[in-house]
């Protein structure tokens, strides 16, 4: 079964894109066109949500939360919602539109040491980074 980008969700990003708020515009605004260093998506679905931002290749989704997302409902719902996302592998972190509106090089700024925490504990493929040059025999 596909998890990314399903077609029965396709209708819904697209107009999840054409309504974004202003928050979620300004951080798009750093966040595309790989401006920090990494490819991110906007309004991308995974199973059967649609995250607000997403950067496959490391597998880190960002939610920008308003007012909203502090309702009872909403908040079970947004912990079920986590839940999924990091059972699919897939980190999560989350911001307060106000933390965006007010403070958004600190978002910037979490967002890379997340990345860079992640790229961290990642054990690498390369024969190099794990002390072989490919040339011993195994």
């Amino acid at each position: 079964m596909k998890i990314f980008n399903r077609r029965d969700r396709k209708d819904f990003r697209r107009e999840n894109r054409r309504e974004m708020n202003d928050v979620e515009v300004t951080l798009w605004n750093h966040l595309r066109n790989g401006q920090i260093g990494h490819k991110f998506r906007r309004q991308h679905s995974v199973g059967p949500y649609v995250v607000d931002f997403y950067c496959p290749a490391k597998r880190l989704v960002i939610e920008v939360d308003g007012d909203t997302h502090f309702e009872p409902d909403a908040v079970e719902y947004d912990l079920r919602r986590d839940e999924f996302l990091r059972s699919q592998g897939l980190g999560v972190i989350r911001f307060t539109n106000l933390e965006v509106r007010d403070n958004l090089s600190g978002v910037i700024d979490a967002v890379l040491d997340n990345i860079s925490k992640t790229e961290a504990a990642t054990p690498s493929n390369s024969p190099l980074e794990r002390g072989r040059t490919g040339n011993e025999k195994v």
